[in-house]
């Protein structure tokens, strides 16, 4: 029994191991003095290249004992994977990018063999070992997973408005380029087996992927997002969770932070996801269009997303044409008053929405929607009063308006009416008189009889006026007679306001 328990005892490293660390540990470490050594093909003398080999080698259950360096064409098809593993370990060493002069040989060394790991993956000449993945996926996660330095996340501190703002770019990125190009290629590779990688790329290591989208550097971030789409496309697995810690990201920037540098990039992602999804749409995902992308409308950093987000906002209504009107409903709630810009970009969504609605589901929500585009008629601001008026430029648009003219002509004409009379602006005015028309040709009775109505209710607001008028004279006048003593509060004319919609 005793000699049964010893014998499952972990033996210790055999002396084979030993002849492999002392070669590795004969090469010197970066920017020290450089030593030669024998390679295992003896009659070669191939000189050990400066590298730091002693830091860069894994443990020898995972690294092969070839020197790392022999091309793959020296070496026959059964030892190609042990090499590559060993090159793999080698890119482990990581340097500092910031000082050009400093490692010049090391990482020159460090990118012909992650050029040649490149060539090698890409021809998918061998089918990769569950010990060249777990070698990958470390080397994968020494070089790129890292804290982003603060300079990185203070892009949004103006609220991301101005577009003379240059991105900061990562210094190391010329070395960063080449290992997101072998992580993509590895991922898409026809000779990786899923159902072995999925226990390393787990969803640890695609957290940490997500959380790189941060960077401020454009291209690394358009790197992540094609291999996070790659990576879900081919872990069928990890599926539900990329779309929760994606929603986890969405939900902590428009509730807490408002601060992300990678929501387009995240977007994209989504927007290819949404057009995957089968009918009927499940609950999860129609809470995520809840609870997410109508939210992301709110935050003003908005014009850096929102072509993504309207792109996906129309994917899920072409899945689903009822969430139409719950879209314009949130749009309505929270409408940006006091931003024109944003204001435009809400009337641009609108109008695409409206070209995809049915009649059913416009009826729902044509008061509040008209009464809100009624007020963008009267905008001072001449861009929004003219992207209002573009809707009547629209067929859909009008073809909806006509149906429900009986509904609509009451809410609008007296925006109409006050931009004929008053609007500055010589566009506008043109335009508005281009719809008025339009709504008298439409239809004429109608017409008259809401143009009547607006003046009556005109000549009543008249006579309100009046009257308020009167009772302000009458105080100011009885307040004028009291004299000023002490602390007595004094009436003050008020200034003649008018509430904006």
């Amino acid at each position: 029994m005793l000699r049964q328990i010893l014998s499952k005892l972990p033996r210790k490293s055999g002396k084979s191991d030993s002849p492999e660390l002392a070669r590795s540990n004969s090469c010197t470490t970066a920017g020290s003095q450089t030593h030669r050594s024998n390679s295992l093909n003896s009659g070669s003398g191939r000189p050990c290249a400066p590298k730091r080999t002693s830091s860069a080698v894994f443990p020898a259950s995972v690294v092969a004992g070839i020197e790392p360096l022999l091309p793959f064409k020296d070496v026959p098809n059964s030892e190609k994977m042990n090499l590559f593993v060993s090159k793999v370990s080698l890119c482990c060493v990581t340097f500092d990018f910031t000082d050009p002069t400093k490692n010049s040989i090391e990482k020159d060394v460090k990118r012909q063999t992650l050029l040649e790991l490149l060539d090698f993956v890409d021809s998918g000449s061998v089918r990769f070992s569950e010990p060249a993945i777990l070698a990958m996926c470390r080397m994968c996660a020494v070089n790129l997973f890292r804290v982003l330095p603060p300079n990185y996340r203070s892009s949004v501190s103006n609220g991301g408005e101005n577009d003379d703002d240059e991105p900061m770019f990562d210094p190391a990125w010329p070395h960063l380029q080449i290992v997101y190009d072998l992580l993509l290629k590895f991922i898409t590779s026809s000779c990786l087996d899923a159902k072995v990688a999925k226990k390393y790329i787990d969803h640890s290591f695609i957290l940490r992927l997500l959380d790189l989208l941060d960077s401020e550097d454009p291209r690394e971030r358009e790197c992540l997002k094609t291999i996070l789409h790659r990576v879900y496309g081919k872990f069928m697995v990890h599926r539900p969770f990329i779309r929760k810690a994606i929603s986890n990201i969405f939900y902590r920037f428009v509730f807490e932070t408002e601060r992300h540098n990678g929501i387009a990039e995240l977007l994209e992602i989504f927007g290819s996801i949404i057009s995957g999804f089968a009918l009927p749409l499940k609950e999860e995902h129609k809470i995520f269009f809840w609870r997410v992308l109508i939210p992301l409308h709110k935050p003003k950093t908005l014009g850096v997303y929102f072509q993504q987000l309207s792109f996906c906002v129309t994917q899920f209504i072409e899945k689903e044409p009822k969430l139409s009107s719950t879209v314009i409903r949130g749009l309505l709630k929270c409408w940006p008053i006091t931003n024109s810009q944003k204001e435009m970009m809400f009337l641009g969504e609108l109008e695409e929405i409206l070209e995809a609605i049915n009649m059913v589901e416009f009826e729902k929500v044509m008061v509040l929607l008209f009464s809100r585009i009624g007020c963008c008629i009267n905008s001072f601001h001449f861009q929004v009063a003219e992207r209002a008026l573009f809707f009547w430029n629209n067929d859909q648009i009008v073809n909806l308006i006509a149906h429900n003219r009986h509904v609509i002509l009451p809410i609008i004409l007296p925006a109409l009416e006050k931009n004929a009379q008053n609007h500055w602006n010589q566009a506008v005015l043109n335009l508005t008189l281009n719809v008025r028309k339009m709504f008298m040709e439409m239809d004429d009775e109608l017409f008259v009889s809401c143009h009547t109505q607006f003046k009556e209710e005109e000549a009543k607001l008249g006579v309100l006026a009046e009257k308020r008028k009167e009772v302000w004279e009458r105080l100011e006048n009885a307040a004028s007679l009291q004299p000023i003593t002490g602390n007595t509060a004094v009436l003050v004319t008020p200034l003649a306001t008018s509430i904006a919609c």
